[in-house]
């Protein structure tokens, strides 16, 4: 079975709903493909921090390592304006709520390390300012007395994991693009003038169906999958996959408004609408290998004890109120990050109209990747510079 569509869209996360929504609200024929269910997997399984700020990851290993992750900035500075305005113009709610994030510091280093972040995070244009313990204690008395310092970002925030990508998903609907889940795509290479996309898919019935589609352009957002789907192409698309814990507590009276994380350890958390507290931050947990010890991204990695333990313990040193609040449930989400922070986006070098967007802080930056790779397609020239983050920088060049 063959059919014919302006743009396939590989992936059923918030990116691959949000290109398909903004590719159709652009008037292009649009199919999404997805290998299991919508916003079943990353999307799904993160916290929804919108993180604007440097996160942990890119500031411990040192001011040179943050001075190249905020070569991203451009991008998160657009993703905020994106978010902001997202639900207005989806006409329906993807539950942002930005009421400012703040980065914690438990000791002079670490409040150096604040102090080195927040310039660097000016220089590039983002709202930053610096709290001693008292004046962040003022505006978030739920911190313990630990707290010597903090940056306060305004824009920083959440969105809700469960509402963002499927109600992106029923916006393309809406405007005429064509959704396929339970579909994985086998190949994609290219036919004439074209690109030739085939899926195998399995119906309701347990039958598998064969199919291929043809399009002009070809969007990546299949997240953990990149690698794979590169490979596809004979490109070298350099992902690093990574497995997180995460954890969510019982209900509470609201008491912590805005997005948390830590200058000195792996942490991230916040209260979503229903009281529940997430708690997260990057602890890693296990991802599952084959027989020649390659990650297996088909099979559900395994918790670590000690990152459920110190999760835990960084979350309740810093905010006191939460030790006594059971944990309903722990789990692990995937990610992918690259070997120098930034995300790879923009079009495949040698593989012209397909195009590929990941890593970096991938949920936060969704919105403005989808932005950004519906322009490129439609041929328009994109407001930010986009050579930091060129897909195959780190080698494999494609054979045209």
């Amino acid at each position: 079975m063959r059919t014919v569509v302006d743009s396939v869209v590989v992936g059923g996360g918030l990116l691959g709903s949000a290109l398909a929504w903004m590719l159709a609200r652009d008037g292009a024929d649009v199919v999404l493909l997805e290998r299991d269910q919508l916003n079943q997997h990353a999307s799904g399984q993160n916290a929804g921090s919108l993180h604007f700020q440097l996160e942990y990851r890119m500031v411990e290993h040192g001011l040179d390592a943050a001075r190249q992750a905020a070569e991203a900035m451009p991008l998160h500075l657009d993703a905020a304006a994106h978010w902001a305005r997202l639900a207005d113009e989806l006409g329906e709610s993807v539950g942002v709520v930005q009421n400012g994030g703040l980065m914690l510091a438990e000791n002079a280093e670490q409040a150096g390390v604040l102090e080195r972040k927040a310039e660097l995070e000016r220089s590039w244009g983002l709202d930053v300012s610096l709290l001693d313990g008292d004046e962040v204690r003022s505006i978030a008395p739920y911190l313990s007395q630990s707290v010597v310092a903090a940056a306060f970002c305004p824009i920083e925030g959440k969105a809700d994991t469960r509402r963002a990508g499927p109600a992106l998903a029923r916006g393309a609907e809406r405007l005429g693009a064509s959704i396929h889940t339970r579909t994985k795509v086998t190949a994609i290479r290219r036919d004439g003038f074209a690109w030739r996309v085939d899926t195998s898919s399995i119906e309701a019935d347990g039958r598998a169906t064969e199919r291929s589609f043809h399009a002009q352009t070809v969007m990546l957002a299949g997240g953990v999958w990149t690698s794979e789907l590169g490979a596809m192409l004979d490109v070298h698309l350099s992902t690093i996959p990574l497995a997180l814990t995460m954890s969510v507590t019982a209900k509470t009276p609201a008491f912590i408004p805005h997005l948390v994380q830590h200058a000195g350890t792996r942490l991230s958390l916040k209260q979503s609408s229903d009281g529940t507290v997430l708690i997260g931050g990057g602890w890693p947990a296990l991802l599952a290998t084959d027989a020649d010890g390659r990650p297996d991204l088909s099979a559900r990695p395994r918790l670590m004890e000690e990152s459920v333990a110190g999760n835990a313990l960084a979350a309740m040193r810093v905010v006191p109120a939460l030790a006594p609040l059971p944990v309903l449930r722990t789990w692990v989400g995937t990610t992918t990050v690259t070997p120098d922070q930034l995300p790879l986006a923009g079009e495949v070098p040698g593989r012209a109209g397909v195009f590929v967007a990941t890593g970096g802080s991938a949920f936060t930056l969704g919105p403005s990747f989808a932005r950004i790779l519906a322009d490129l397609a439609q041929g328009r020239s994109t407001a930010i510079e986009m050579a930091p983050y060129q897909p195959l920088r780190f080698g494999g060049l494609a054979h045209v």
